[in-house]
C-alpha cells in the first residue's frame, strides 16, 4: 500500500503543477496524506484525485477508511477499532479508560497531527459522550 501511495504523491499535481506531497499507511490502519501548499495550493481536482486513490485502495484491500462510526484507540501499542456504539461497553468492562489514547482523526494540519492526533480519551471530543465512571 505504501508503494501505491508513493506512486500517487510522487506524481500528484494541481492544475498541471507538481504538488509536494507525502502519504503513508500508519499503524496498519490510517492512510495519512499531506501536501505542502507553500508553492502549489491543492485544488478541488487534486483533492478529488487523492480521494480516488483512497477509494481504490479500499476496493483493493477490502477495507473502509471512511467509516466515521468506528473509533480507534491505541491499546497495547496497537490500533484497535471499536464501533461507536460499543465504546461505553469497552469502558464498563475495563478494556479502555480515560487514559487510553484515542486517534483524533479531525487533525487537518501537520502540526495538529503531531500534537493532537493521539489524545487521552478523557481529553478528547468523545469524553462528553461517554461515562468514564466505572460502577
Amino acid at each position: 500500500m505504501n508503494e501505491q501511495l508513493y506512486q500517487f504523491y510522487s506524481q500528484w499535481q494541481a492544475h498541471g503543477a507538481p504538488v509536494k506531497g507525502w502519504a503513508k499507511l500508519l499503524f496498519r490502519q490510517f492512510v495519512v496524506m499531506m501536501a505542502d501548499e507553500t508553492d502549489v495550493a491543492v485544488s478541488g481536482c487534486s483533492t478529488d484525485s487523492s480521494i480516488r486513490v483512497i477509494k481504490s485502495l479500499e476496493r483493493q484491500y477490502d477495507v473502509n477508511f471512511f467509516d466515521r462510526m468506528m473509533i480507534t484507540f491505541l491499546v497495547k501499542n496497537k490500533a484497535e477499532m471499536l464501533p461507536f456504539t460499543q465504546v461505553q461497553y469497552a469502558i464498563d468492562k475495563g478494556y479502555i479508560n480515560g487514559d487510553t489514547l484515542l486517534f483524533n482523526n479531525i487533525a487537518v494540519t501537520k502540526k495538529e497531527l503531531l500534537e493532537k492526533w493521539l489524545v487521552p480519551l478523557n481529553k478528547s471530543w468523545l469524553a462528553e459522550r461517554v461515562s468514564l465512571q466505572v460502577s
